[in-house]
């Protein structure tokens, strides 16, 4: 069948790269894609996916058995329902279905009414309210704008003051809303379920690091580098996190009447009195994808299938269990704030001459024989190992060969999983 991508970030350029291996992929489109992408088909900047008129039209056009949908700003617009309507299968969430990432205070009050464990929450519109609230309840607090803000409507607010200037700021524009929620503590983890609206099956898990800086300071970023699979996620904790948190959570959505198909992917904070969830996204993750896509010891689009037809009982996605991997994000100077476009990427096929390493694109583009840089995070430098040590070393080596002075990254991905390893936990 022809394959439709939708997307065009690095998350986009891990995907493409599973899909284009399936048996049944005979031709790949993304839209509107990227460099990395384009050596797995074609890539259609031309088609605006936000028009889901041109998208139906393109689907008749190339006759697309399959769109799968990479980042969350198309689902919450209702892409999924446009093509369903039609009679096109496509991989993702339904418009209602995608509030559970669209609207933090959805969620918050979907876990109060069916007993998902997640951080104490009040929600808020009035400015004077959520500061007498703080008041109330001091720091550290977190503050959290109720839509999609690309990984950085949130404030970690140590101190009362943090949390009053993240207030007035989310609460400046009219009809804005926001979420003030318990400040949980423990290690964080990233779990995956693939969902038919009424089952799940898990699909992997990661670990993302949110924070700008090493040592998880600075503002909170879209993801500065991930690895898979997560070792502090037990089987035991695993089996906890669907019978307690994703389970009732697709038993909810199907009551309301908006079943939820797609990935489900949980954010979660393992705490001392278990996994509470921080929030849903509703797609794979990015940098996520860039560690679980590699590890894939099997074909992707069977499950996408199933997913779309109701029926994901019999299905599992298989990963590599003896392989660990981990991405490190390089971002363009100034990110998450302004950053500046156009500077010249060399050394990205020197990083991936490396059997084990593969660079994965996300805010670039091809012009005159050159890669330049366009966009915060820029490239996802992944890397596989027998254990996550040798793939952290593998990453970071890659990415001294990479000759990007006007990028910069994190050198502290995976030291977590490291030190457990060093300790004798395994990958």
């Amino acid at each position: 069948m022809n394959i439709l991508l939708i997307g065009s970030g690095g998350r986009e350029h891990a995907l493409a790269s599973a899909l284009a291996k399936s048996p049944l992929c005979e031709r790949l489109f993304s839209a509107p894609g990227n460099p990395g992408t384009a050596a797995f088909g074609q890539n259609r900047p031309d088609l605006d996916v936000a028009d889901h008129g041109a998208v139906l039209n393109f689907c008749a056009e190339q006759a697309i058995g399959l769109v799968v949908i990479g980042p969350e700003v198309p689902l919450v617009a209702g892409l999924v329902d446009s093509l369903a309507a039609a009679g096109i299968r496509a991989f993702g969430p339904t418009k209602a279905a995608a509030q559970l990432e669209g609207s933090k205070g959805f969620t918050k009050d979907l876990c109060a009414e069916y007993g998902i464990p997640t951080a104490a929450f009040a929600r808020f519109t009035d400015r004077e309210a959520a500061l007498a609230y703080l008041a109330d309840r001091g720091a550290p607090i977190v503050v959290k704008a109720d839509g999609l803000a690309a990984g950085k409507g949130v404030v970690v607010a140590e101190t009362l003051d943090q949390a009053q200037v993240a207030v007035r700021a989310m609460l400046s524009e009219p009809g804005a809303e926001i979420v003030i929620e318990e400040c949980l503590f423990g290690e964080e983890a990233s779990f995956f379920a693939l969902c038919d609206g009424t089952r799940a099956v898990p699909v992997g898990t990661a670990q993302d690091h949110k924070r700008v800086f090493d040592g998880d300071r600075g503002p909170n970023t879209g993801g500065m580098g991930a690895y898979s699979p997560a070792t502090i996620l037990t089987p035991a904790l695993e089996r906890t996190v669907m019978e307690t948190i994703i389970a009732p959570t697709l038993a909810g959505m199907r009551a309301r009447g908006t079943p939820f198909t797609g990935i489900l992917y949980a954010g979660l904070m393992l705490t001392a009195e278990g996994p509470k969830l921080i929030e849903y996204n509703t797609r794979f993750g990015d940098p996520e994808a860039q560690v679980l896509m590699p590890r894939l010891a099997g074909d992707l689009v069977p499950a996408l299938l199933a997913a779309c037809d109701g029926d994901v009982s019999g299905i599992a996605i298989p990963f590599d269990e003896s392989r660990a991997a981990l991405t490190v994000v390089m971002a363009a100077a100034g990110y998450p704030g302004a950053v500046m476009r156009g500077s010249v990427i060399r050394g990205v096929a020197e990083a991936e001459a490396d059997e084990n390493v593969i660079v994965f694109q996300a805010g670039t583009r091809a012009e005159d024989g050159r890669l330049l840089a366009d966009g915060g995070r820029v490239l996802t430098v992944t890397a596989l190992g027998t254990s996550m040590m040798e793939a952290q070393a593998r990453a970071y080596a890659a990415i001294a060969r990479i000759d990007w002075p006007e990028g910069f990254c994190r050198r502290d991905i995976g030291r977590r999983a490291v030190a457990r390893e060093v300790a004798g936990g395994g990958i």
